[in-house]
């Protein structure tokens, strides 16, 4: 029997793939989404719950191979599935150029995605490694006031860049970049965070981001914010435009 997670996957990436198509060979496969490209407009993001690690498997790499073999629409920038450390979570992530066609978005919608647009981010502190973790963290939000003066918050606190680095070539840290979204309808900010790996990114929640901590303090003062926590995620399946 298939489960409701595995269809609201399959309208996924089914319903990505109408209107003007795009040459496969423009995709790379299988890579993380550059998250601060230039000219992306829309981004539809996407989390379910696959109730263990075989049944999210198989979601992930039935969503992958259809969206390889189907005909890609023009404005897709990327489509990228990844898998959560948990043995559960499946993040679906998509990138639009702005303007894209409206038809095949509001379908994706209606598999269970929300329309988010880019932000701001805590940029890389010098040559940043390649990122082994993605580590998204999700607040509700009473409307674009509150996301704005959240994220704002947070950038303005760290002085635009990711904290850690000692020297200009690494981020000891393990922290890479924090690149923060809000949904079109301001209930939600999103934030892409990019990391070496799950350890450094544990070793981090365990100091400075533990309660009271000086973030931590930030984020309760502001009103109308609720933290819903964080997944980890890797193993990116998908196709990103070159």
């Amino acid at each position: 029997m298939t489960s409701e997670t595995e269809n609201q996957q399959a309208t996924h990436v089914r319903t990505t793939v109408t209107g003007g198509f795009q040459d496969p060979a423009r995709f790379l496969v299988d890579v993380l989404p550059e998250i601060r490209r230039p000219g992306v407009g829309p981004v539809l993001i996407s989390e379910w719950d696959a109730e263990g690690a075989e049944r999210q498997q198989a979601v992930i790499e039935g969503a992958a191979r259809a969206l390889g073999a189907a005909p890609l629409p023009g404005g897709l920038v990327s489509q990228v599935f990844l898998a959560g450390t948990d043995g559960r979570a499946v993040l679906g992530l998509g990138q639009w150029e702005e303007g894209a066609a409206g038809v095949p978005l509001r379908a994706v919608e209606e598999g269970g995605a929300r329309r988010y647009r880019y932000y701001r981010s805590l940029l890389p502190q010098g040559e940043p490694p390649e990122p082994g973790c993605i580590v998204t963290v999700r607040f509700r939000t009473t409307g674009h006031e509150a996301a704005r003066q959240l994220v704002d918050g947070l950038v303005d606190m760290m002085n635009g860049l990711q904290p850690g680095a000692a020297d200009r070539s690494r981020t000891p840290s393990g922290g890479i970049s924090s690149n923060f979204h809000i949904s079109e309808d301001g209930t939600r900010v999103f934030n892409y965070s990019e990391w070496t790996d799950e350890a450094a990114h544990q070793r981090v929640v365990d100091t400075s981001l533990q309660q009271g901590g000086a973030v931590m303090r930030f984020v309760e003062s502001v009103p109308g914010v609720t933290p819903l926590g964080f997944k980890r995620y890797v193993a990116p399946r998908g196709l990103v435009r070159r």
